[in-house]
């Protein structure tokens, strides 16, 4: 008898996809990820692009590596991980300073240092390397969504209450303005990005039972 195959989305794969976006989430579980989410997060538009940067190389040298993973004397491991990673990294670079020149202004070296972000390279070596490359593509795409959403997060709140804008747009009325309201210039700075970050990571800890049975 032939073996059944396993449904493209079952259960477990499923949880490829959500466990990062709560009990397990790169930034504020496992806490990796940080540098990048401190420094791009001042706006929306920025913090997007960059989740989708950091999506794309994830879950394509999630996939790379997981077709290479028999392949691969485990001595020159890393280096094979970070030639794949260097190469879609570039390619995202020259993307953006094509078509997204301004944002890429924004990102600056941040984009080139997705090469070291430690969630990548953490994916490849603890699952990659030993899973098949659908599996390893879903989770690519579920721990960059779990970055990616704490980027936005963060970036929303700093936009909003740092500038009075989201995505560009003014949202805050000009008559809060005129009763004597401005906008918080504490929150455009780096280490607001750390506190909003940490507030987000008590408020999950304190709501989140598996996480607090985890301590």
């Amino acid at each position: 008898m032939s073996k059944e195959k396993e449904p493209l989305f079952s259960s477990q794969n499923i949880k490829l996809l959500t466990d990062p976006l709560n009990n397990n989430n790169p930034i504020t579980v496992q806490v990796l990820g940080i540098c990048s989410a401190l420094a791009v997060t001042v706006k929306l538009k920025p913090a997007f692009v960059m989740a989708l940067s950091v999506m794309f190389v994830l879950a394509i040298s999630n996939v790379i590596i997981s077709l290479l993973r028999k392949t691969i004397p485990s001595r020159i491991r890393i280096i094979v991980q970070l030639i794949v990673i260097a190469t879609l990294v570039i390619l995202v670079d020259q993307l953006l300073k094509a078509f997204l020149f301004d944002i890429s202004k924004q990102l600056s070296v941040f984009v080139g240092l997705i090469i070291t972000n430690c969630i990548i390279m953490g994916r490849l070596e603890a699952f990659a390397l030993s899973n098949k490359p659908w599996t390893s593509f879903l989770d690519g795409i579920g721990n960059a969504a779990g970055y990616g959403l704490i980027l936005l997060i963060v970036a929303f709140f700093r936009e909003l209450l740092g500038s009075g804008t989201i995505w560009g747009y003014k949202v805050i009325p000009e008559s809060f303005y005129n009763f004597g309201y401005h906008n918080n210039g504490l929150m455009i700075l780096p280490p607001m990005a750390l506190i909003v970050l940490g507030i987000i990571i008590w408020v999950q800890r304190s709501r989140n039972k598996k996480l607090i049975e985890s301590k």
